[in-house]
This record gives C-alpha cells, structure tokens and sequence, in this order.
C-alpha cells in the first residue's frame, strides 16, 4: 500500500498545531509519516526516496505551499500532492471553494507551472500574488505583531491605521509587456495569479490562474486621498473596488515590472520582504521565452 508523508507547519497559523495535523489518520487507512516541514534540508533527496505511489500532504497555510514550490523548483516531482488548509488566510484554498481544515484535496495541476517574481535580484515562484505598498507594510507590521503575541492578527485593522497615519503612498512606474505607465499616489499595487490573497481580499477579481494565456494582472489603487481611500478600501474583500475607474486600474500581461520611488516592504503569498524599489513579475508561459 502507498505511504503518505505529511509536511507540517507549527507556524502556519496560530491555532495549527501537530493535534491538528494528526487528525489526519483519521481520514486515511495508508500508513502517514508525519514532518516538520523545516527539517528537510535536501528536497532533491526526499522526494528520491518516495515510490510513484506515495504521496504527500502539505499541511497550513499558502506560506507552506509557497515555501514547498521554491524549495523543489526543477525538481521532477511524479507523486500526487495534496493540501490540508490549516493557515490563517487560506487564499488558495477558499479560491478553490475550500474552508480551514477542509478534506485533503490534490493540487498538483495548480503548483506544477507556477510564475515568478524577481525581487532583490533573486527569483521566487509565487502562488496567489505579490503584494506591494500597503498589503507588503500590513506583513511587515504583523510578523512584528507575531513575535510578541499569540493573538490572531487583525490586518484589516493594520490597513486601515497604516491609511491614516504610517504608511505614504509612492509614485509608480508599471511596465506591462513593454508598455509603460506612471501612477502619482499610488496605494497598492500587487500582481496577481489568483484572485484572492490578505486573508480575503480579492484585487483582480476577473483573474484566473488556469488561464491559457498564462496573464497575470497588476491592480495599481492610486490618486486619493486618505479618506476617499479609506471609503474605497473595504469593497477590495468583495472585488468591488474595480468600480472606482479614477483610482483603480487593472493591467494584465505576462511580463511585469512595478517601481517604487521609495522603497516599501513586499510579499510573496505572505512572505515579507523590507525595503523594495522594484519587483518584476513572469508568467509561467514568459518564462519559457526568457
């Protein structure tokens, strides 16, 4: 019989515990070895070891899948994968009609070409979207917030503070498969693979990761005020946002590069990082070219 290896993350999630992820051998009658996701330090050997008919579980929140993509990137993975949502905003998973703590379901076809994003001079494969201006200083201020509590992080509340007093907008230079655009004031500008990402929210609602062009879309929140932002922001959870042609643009390619005056934090499916001027986003399909 097949054996399943679960790869968990303490992490993901502060209610995500080894309890949680050991309900698992309920669900299955293969034999499970349970791992700490952080303790592989050669996937390239791990996955070696596994027979075609093993498979694995990924277990948090789309961090973990994040982290499980770079880290086999160009390795031959030919066993089934699948993912137990167990994180705190679970994009990935609600986009595909999934809940927290949600049956085990195969993911393979959405993992198996991925685009990237160049940041800093290093390239990452990216899962939901990366997020710059506001939604990378919500991270920035909530993996501070983690280090100190155990309470779960309320990044609406974040965004909102950072609106009215920390964070300031920057002048942006979008450039979309050659074309170039300048934005004055500008919010948030992610680029997007999926739908949906900050636990909820959904910036390019028409985006489809299974699309065949292989597009991404960039959403650029630029030109108001703090108070017309603010009176804006909260339709961005139900994609409404787009409505607000003044301040919202949505321009989709498959090459694109976003530039900061200033630098601000970015993330990549919630990883943070600091001090950003720019990030160039590649659809799977571009890459090939590349």
């Amino acid at each position: 019989m097949s054996k399943g290896y679960v790869l968990y993350n303490l992490k993901a999630g502060f209610e995500t515990n080894l309890e949680n992820v050991k309900l698992l051998e309920n669900q299955f009658d293969n034999e499970l070895e349970f791992i700490n996701i952080i303790s592989i330090e050669d996937y390239a050997e791990f996955i070696s070891k596994l027979s075609d008919e093993d498979f694995i579980i990924l277990c948090g929140g789309d961090g973990t899948i994040n982290c499980f993509v770079n880290k086999t990137d160009g390795i031959e993975i030919k066993n089934q994968i699948l993912y137990y949502p167990l994180g705190t905003g679970n994009d990935f998973a609600a986009e595909l009609g999934f809940s927290k703590g949600s049956k085990p379901f195969e993911i393979n076809e959405y993992i198996e070409n991925l685009p990237t994003v160049i940041v800093k001079n290093k390239k990452y494969r990216f899962l939901n979207g990366v997020g710059y201006g506001i939604d990378g200083y919500c991270c920035e201020v909530g993996d501070e917030l983690k280090k100190t509590s155990t309470k779960k992080i309320n990044y609406t509340s974040i965004a909102i503070k950072g609106l009215l007093f920390y964070f300031k907008p920057k002048t942006a230079t979008v450039t979309v498969d050659d074309k170039v655009y300048t934005f004055k004031k500008v919010w948030i500008a992610p680029t997007m693979n999926g739908k949906y990402y900050g636990g909820g929210m959904i910036p390019t609602p028409n985006q489809d990761r299974k699309n065949p062009d292989g597009t991404l879309s960039t959403m650029i929140f630029h030109g108001s005020g703090k108070l017309k932002t603010l009176m804006i922001f909260p339709s961005i959870f139900k994609g409404e946002h787009i409505k607000n042609k003044k301040f919202v643009e949505v321009l989709e390619g498959k090459k694109i590069t976003v530039e900061f005056d200033k630098p601000s934090p970015l993330q990549i499916d919630g990883e943070t990082i600091l001090d950003v001027i720019s990030y160039t986003a590649i659809s799977a399909k571009e890459t090939v070219k590349v």
